[in-house]
């Protein structure tokens, strides 16, 4: 009788060297990739400081729409308009005081 010879299970350890191989790549894909985990939380990020930016600009371009009316020919407010006159052109009243 013949000893029975061990054989080294190559064909199992192959398989299981490529599929942990292929698990760590999809892993590594889904954390780190272009459409990662980490790529979703930087775009939403961006997206709230673009939203944020977007109410900003939102804000200041009512602002300028209302001094643009209230100095429009229709309506025009005196009030406005010796406000932007002494700012941009520096000019006082001769019974006024400036502080800097």
């Amino acid at each position: 009788m013949t000893a029975a010879r061990l054989r080294p299970a190559w064909g199992a350890l192959v398989y299981i060297g490529i599929s942990f191989s292929l698990a760590m790549y999809f892993t590594f894909a889904a954390v780190q990739g272009d459409y990662g985990l980490f790529r979703r939380i930087q775009i939403e990020a961006d997206a709230a400081a673009l939203e944020a930016q977007k109410a900003a600009l939102e804000a200041e371009l009512d602002s300028v729409s209302n001094k643009t009316r209230r100095l429009s020919d229709g309506y025009l407010d005196l009030d406005l308009l010796d406000e932007r006159a002494r700012s941009v052109l520096g000019l006082i009243r001769a019974d006024e005081i400036v502080v800097r």
